[in-house]
């Protein structure tokens, strides 16, 4: 059976992945999760500090052990693991609940550019970034970091429409991405 810091954690995934940050309290978390507030603060101090944990788990969870995995796992050659990210995102939108992107709603929940949680989502914006950006290299593209910040557009944009409701979002980002990938002159 997990730890009470486990059991608080995972159930604070679900719901601020689900839900966001500031629709659900501590008290729901700590009643979700069974464990009792003690517990709650004694492993994260604030509800501050549990939106932080859940942010580093994204990560950890949704950024490197399912995207990055996925697509490296479907595509070999850098060009084709980036229209991989596309194709993903396609399973990842007809799912029952899609929620979103975490880091996205976070950084929209909270607009001080001073709030911890806030500067946590846009770094975790950037490591996104730094991926795709490797690849970008990889594929040799010519400025690398300029290409994946027009990717990542490409990505965020695709997400916010199937939040809008549209159920081609991913493959009309795929067309967008092979049209970038076309002009950058690069289809490795």
């Amino acid at each position: 059976m997990a730890g009470g810091r486990d059991r608080i954690l995972d159930t604070a995934y679900t719901l601020f992945s689900s839900q966001g940050v500031h629709a659900v309290g501590v008290d729901r978390i700590i009643a979700e999760s069974g464990t009792a507030k003690m517990t709650l603060y004694r492993n994260f101090g604030s509800k501050e500090e549990l939106v932080l944990a859940f942010l580093e788990e994204r990560g950890a969870r949704w950024t490197r052990g399912w995207l990055q995995a996925e697509v490296e796992r479907r595509a070999r050659a850098p060009a084709a693991r980036l229209l991989a990210i596309f194709d993903v995102f396609g399973e990842w939108f007809a799912q029952v609940g899609f929620e979103g992107c975490s880091f996205i709603n976070v950084m929209l929940e909270l607009p001080d550019s001073e709030d911890p949680a806030r500067a946590a989502s846009v770094r975790h914006l950037a490591a996104i970034r730094e991926f795709l950006a490797g690849l970008a290299t990889e594929a040799g593209v010519e400025d690398p970091d300029g290409f994946a910040r027009q990717w990542h557009i490409l990505m965020k944009g695709a997400i916010v429409a199937a939040g809008e409701g549209d159920r081609e979002a991913a493959g009309r980002a795929h067309e967008l991405g092979e049209l970038l990938l076309a002009a950058r002159g690069k289809c490795q």
